[in-house]
């Protein structure tokens, strides 16, 4: 999957329903995608949370996109979160872990978005092994599914998870042939209290971290069906 910036739930559900992690972090850069962006509360209505970025283009690969390290726009970043879930009941526990991961001073955003990875899986005790998809030799020339085969092949998959959008771009056949069962990961319906307001599905982990206990979002991890 690609590197994304605090992602939802279901990302984390496939993180931890596999052995090992692979950030597809040397495809293309795209734009409207979710590498730089995610959304959280905003006055209590969901709101586009965005990591600065430097160069960004769909011309380049992820790994070739920087973060941009200006503090300004990091203690930004850091003032919408305390504003809007200071009074969220895990804030004391949650924010220190969100203050390192704004705060690193990474420049490459695959690497920067593996960070806070490491850091969230720690929180969550989640122990799968991440891996850059860019750390692996393989044929770079391969697109799609042929480029994924071969990195299953590459590190001995018996089973290869994708999330349930996948399911429009990989063939089960095609991964039979590879003695590789693919399947899909499909979220079940996932509800908490979100203090008084309408409750809002699939914001970013930030807002799963907030409102819930390690306890609860351990059970939430399970939420989910393979089909």
């Amino acid at each position: 999957m690609q590197p994304y910036f605090f992602p939802y739930i279901g990302y984390f559900q496939l993180m931890n329903a596999v052995d090992k992690y692979v950030i597809y972090d040397d495809v293309n850069f795209i734009k409207s995608g979710w590498i730089y962006r995610n959304r959280i509360l905003v006055n209590g209505e969901p709101k586009y949370f965005n990591l600065p970025m430097s160069g960004a283009s769909s011309n380049k690969l992820i790994n070739e996109v920087e973060v941009n390290n200006d503090e300004k726009l990091k203690q930004k970043n850091i003032r919408i979160i305390q504003d809007n879930y200071k009074d969220a009941p895990c804030f004391s526990d949650v924010y220190p872990i969100l203050e390192k991961i704004i705060f690193n001073d990474e420049r490459n955003i695959a690497k920067y978005i593996m960070s806070s990875f490491e850091i969230l899986l720690k929180y969550l005790n989640i122990t799968t092994e991440l891996v850059l998809s860019s750390s692996i030799e393989k044929n770079n020339s391969l697109k799609g599914e042929e480029k994924v085969l071969e990195i299953c092949r590459i590190l001995g998959a018996t089973e290869y998870y994708n999330a349930i959008g996948g399911q429009e771009l990989y063939d089960k056949e095609n991964f039979k042939k590879e003695n590789i069962e693919l399947r899909f990961l499909k979220t079940n319906e996932i509800c908490y209290k979100q203090f008084e307001n309408e409750f809002h599905s699939n914001l970013s982990i930030i807002d799963v971290m907030m409102f819930n206990s390690k306890g609860d979002i351990q059970k939430m991890l399970q939420e989910y069906e393979l089909v």
